[in-house]
């Protein structure tokens, strides 16, 4: 039975990441105070859709988070209101009009509440789900919106070994006009804001001067909205992954950008083929940027000199502002090597196991690994977890092991593979770290990673890759356009995997999907 224990945690974020984290840390019924800190007006995270993507975000290349991005002063005292800051925040999301998710939707949604909504849905369903759940879930009385994380520091009661943390709190009254500080103090903090946020440019000969020179004519993906902006124009994208292929796709087919749609590649991305599509010309990567006469050259000698519009695809950077690197012993990210820094699979601080953890920082099945992550955390911190974590010693072997193993590989070091089985050995090690649920109900499940979820990930494909259809299987000949349907893997219901193609094809499912 949950007993009161006077603890409290604080989840910095209230997207899909902080949403199951809340619910999950609620079920255990071993928290009195749960607080949920969202600096937007409205739980959602990187899927609200900010229509106008003002205040413009200033480009700066080769700069990383902590030089673009860093902690506001705070006031001598508290509480206390001081003048609005005026310093860029990054709050805006990324999210564009035709944006829609690119996996299916089992993976897009918690275990327990499913997407209404088909394979690959548009930008609105994930957020209107995202909060959905918080209040069927009854978090949504954990919220505290329109509030700002501006520091999180470790306090150490005297004569005491536990962890307490001090969170410093900012928000805008738009009454008073003055930002308003406070401070609150918690046993645990879990911090799930998303990467999203600060976008990354790199360093290019020539590129700060070209865009004096040309103001507006470069941009970050961050703050493309539709296609319409780009009407007669001959643009540059700079960047395949996940939304250079997005974008480059929308304005090679959106019948008004200038044609071909040029796209600067580094190497070779899993959705290429040997050649560009129709309407799309590839390039290799930039060499320099002439602000006199406007040319773009690249490495190859090749000139563009009429380009219009440089939108550069290039991802961004996680940023903490907010962790007070001086008060809890070091940084929380390692920007040289592209990494948390002193944290266990991917989610465990080493230096706090039991009061500070990460979660959604790895990519793969999305909202899933962020439930086990949840889970796993929500019974570590409430003691009732199944299994202990390792030793200090053995947490920092695992890291120093995982970043010399990806450096050979030539991977991020939170790229976690699925096709090899990587993926649901990090699952099964959370799992049987959280164990199940108390008999009386505290707790929650964590999610079993079934047939049905598997065969989605594996087979229902937004885009083609070289070798492989939209369902992972060659594409049907001429011959051959009608292939038998498959038989779902849990039920005797067949599927029609020529109408999946058909949505593909036919844009029934929306035309690009990134923000995953």
């Amino acid at each position: 039975m949950s007993t009161s224990s006077g603890r409290s945690v604080a989840i910095i974020g209230a997207g899909a990441a902080g949403a199951i984290t809340a619910v999950a840390f609620a079920s255990e019924g071993t928290f009195d105070t749960i607080r949920v800190f969202e600096r937007r007006e409205v739980p959602g995270g990187t899927w609200i859709y900010d229509v106008d993507p003002s205040p413009p975000t200033q480009l700066h290349p080769g700069k990383l988070p902590p030089d673009i991005d860093p902690p506001l002063k705070a006031p001598s005292s508290f509480p206390s209101a001081t003048a609005p800051s005026g310093q860029a925040r990054f709050d805006r999301t990324p999210i564009y009009s035709e944006l829609t998710t690119n996996v299916p939707e089992i993976v897009m949604s918690f275990s327990d509440e499913r997407f209404a909504y088909g394979p690959f849905a548009p930008h609105w369903v994930p957020k209107q789900y995202i909060q959905n759940y918080f209040s069927s879930h009854r978090a949504d009385q954990y919220l505290v919106l329109n509030t700002t994380v501006e520091d999180v520091s470790r306090i150490a009661p005297r004569g005491s070994r536990s962890e307490r943390w001090k969170l410093t709190l900012r928000r805008y009254d738009p009454i008073e006009k003055a930002d308003i500080w406070w401070q609150e103090e918690f046993n645990a903090v879990i911090i799930a804001n998303g990467h999203y946020s600060v976008p990354f440019i790199p360093s290019v000969k020539g590129l700060n001067e070209y865009m004096a020179a040309f103001p507006g004519r470069v941009s970050h993906s961050k703050t493309y909205r539709s296609a319409t902006h780009y009407t007669n124009k001959r643009v540059l994208i700079i960047g395949n992954s996940a939304s250079g292929h997005d974008i480059t796709t929308l304005l090679s087919k959106s019948g008004t950008t200038h044609l071909p749609v040029y796209q600067s590649r580094r190497s070779r991305s899993r959705w290429d083929g040997e050649s560009p599509p129709p309407g799309i010309s590839w390039k290799p990567i930039v060499r320099e940027y002439d602000a006199v006469t406007g040319a773009i050259v690249f490495e190859d000698g090749s000139v563009l000199d009429d380009i219009d519009a440089v939108i550069y695809c290039t991802g961004y950077k996680p940023s903490y502002p907010f962790w007070n690197a001086k008060a809890n012993g070091g940084p929380l990210y390692d920007y040289d090597e592209n990494r948390l820094r002193g944290f266990y699979q991917h989610t465990f601080s080493r230096a706090f196991p039991n009061s500070i953890a990460v979660v959604g920082i790895p990519r793969v099945l999305t909202f899933r690994s962020f439930e086990y992550q949840a889970v796993a955390l929500a019974r570590l911190f409430s003691g009732r977890n199944a299994k202990p974590l390792p030793p200090a010693v053995e947490m920092e072997a695992w890291e120093k092991e995982r970043a010399e193993m990806v450096k050979r590989e030539g991977r991020g070091f939170h790229t976690i593979l699925w096709d090899d089985g990587e993926t649901i050995e990090w699952f099964r090690y959370l799992y049987e770290l959280g164990g199940l649920p108390v008999l009386e109900g505290e707790g929650r499940f964590p999610p079993v990673l079934d047939r049905e979820t598997r065969w989605a990930y594996d087979h229902i494909r937004k885009y083609p890759e070289p070798g492989k259809g939209e369902l992972d299987e060659p594409r049907a000949k001429a011959s051959n356009r009608h292939p038998r349907p498959r038989t779902h893997p849990r039920s005797s219901q067949l599927i029609d995997t020529d109408l999946i193609r058909t949505c593909i094809d036919e844009k029934f499912c929306g035309e690009v999907g990134s923000v995953v």
